[in-house]
C-alpha cells in the first residue's frame, strides 16, 4: 500500500501560470490578507485582472485554501513528533481504513504516504511527552491494521515554510 492517490490528485489539471500569476502567488504566500489593490499596485496590473486571476487560481485548485499559521508552542502544542508507520496488511481497503482513522485524529496535522521501509509519515503535535504517550498508546496504536510505529521527537525547527513560489 505504497500509493494512496486521492481523487483530487487524479482529476485536476494544472493551468498554465504566467509571470503575473506567480507574482500573485508569491505575494499571497507571504501574506494571505493582502488586498487585491495592494497586489495590483505591486505587480502593475489593475484590480479587475488581479481579482480574476486570483479567482481562477482558486477555482483550478492552485490556491487550495487560505490559512493562519499558528505557533504551536504558544497554544500548548510544544511537542512535535514525526511518526513513521507501517501497516500489517497492504490492501487498498486496509490502506483506506487507516487513512480514514488518521483523518479523525486532530493530533495528526500532516500525513504522507511514503516509499521505503514505512508506509506513512505523520506529523503529530501534543502538549508534552505524557500527552503523546497517551495518544500513542490509546489512539494511534489502536488503529486497525497498525504495524510498526517509529517515533522521532523534533528537538528544534531549523526551517519551516509553506512557500512554494519565491
Amino acid at each position: 500500500m505504497k500509493k494512496a492517490v486521492s481523487k483530487e490528485q487524479t482529476t485536476i489539471t494544472t493551468p498554465a501560470l504566467d509571470k503575473a500569476d506567480l507574482e500573485i502567488l508569491k505575494l499571497l504566500q507571504h501574506n494571505a490578507r493582502i488586498t487585491v489593490k495592494e497586489i495590483s499596485q505591486q505587480i502593475h496590473l489593475s484590480t479587475t485582472p488581479v481579482h480574476e486571476r486570483i479567482k481562477r487560481l482558486e477555482q483550478t485548485g492552485v490556491i487550495k485554501q487560505y490559512a493562519t499559521l499558528v505557533d504551536n508552542t504558544k497554544v500548548k502544542k510544544g511537542l512535535m513528533v514525526i511518526c513513521y508507520v507501517s501497516l500489517k496488511e497492504h490492501s487498498k481497503n486496509a490502506g483506506l481504513k487507516f487513512i480514514k482513522a488518521i483523518n479523525e485524529l486532530n493530533e495528526v496535522i500532516e500525513c504522507y504516504n511514503i516509499s521505503g521501509e514505512f508506509d506513512f509519515m505523520l506529523k503529530v503535535v501534543e502538549e508534552n511527552m505524557n500527552s503523546y504517550y497517551d495518544f500513542h498508546v490509546n489512539r494511534l496504536s489502536q488503529i486497525e491494521n497498525m504495524g510498526n510505529v517509529q517515533s522521532v521527537f523534533v528537538m528544534g525547527i531549523i526551517k519551516e515554510t509553506h512557500k512554494l513560489i519565491w
